[in-house]
């Protein structure tokens, strides 16, 4: 649709030149091909490990061993500065429910409603914590090769930082709830 609309709008408007013309072909020749494809393959990897069952038998496993949803997130955090945060998210998202905030779910459950103190806090934690390493996050990944920062480089100056933050911030988020 936004195509079409583009195409006809510059059909329409004849002050501007051809070169200043934002076109969708022309703009898809800059698009970042490598990354998206990443990201396609990082989703249909967790689509598939959620229709086999999979993730909801990790779920069952962490739930049973772990009883409290704010540990669980912390962890999740921990795991997301080695392994991609978006992947750790969508994953999460197949393993646990979100419930339908009610009256009539148990204590347990309300952590897990839209919005509720399950899902706030391990975005907190898959997002910060994807930056304790250099490796934990697409955007790391890419700066890696963009401006060849080193792994050592970056685990012996920024590390610690993001640790510190990583923790503060949970300490944070669970005071205030």
């Amino acid at each position: 649709f936004l195509w079409i609309y583009t195409d006809l709008m510059y059909g329409r408007i004849n002050d501007i030149r051809e070169s200043d013309k934002l076109r969708i072909p022309t703009l898809s020749r800059s698009v970042d091909l490598p990354t998206i494809f990443f990201f396609f393959g990082i989703l249909m990897s967790v689509a598939a490990l959620n229709v086999g069952g999979q993730l909801s038998l990790f779920a069952d496993v962490l739930s049973s061993n772990i009883k409290e949803p704010y540990t669980i997130s912390i962890i999740s955090g921990a795991i997301s500065s080695v392994v991609d945060n978006v992947a750790l998210v969508a994953a999460t998202m197949g393993m646990y429910p979100i419930v339908e905030a009610s009256a009539a779910i148990t204590p347990h459950m309300q952590y897990f409603v839209t919005d509720g103190g399950f899902w706030t806090l391990l975005a907190y934690c898959a997002v910060t914590g994807g930056s304790i390493f250099i490796i934990g996050s697409a955007t790391g990944v890419a700066v890696m090769g963009l401006e060849k920062i080193s792994f050592g480089y970056f685990f012996k100056r920024f590390t610690p930082l993001a640790v510190l933050g990583y923790i503060a911030g949970i300490l944070l988020f669970l005071a205030m709830a």
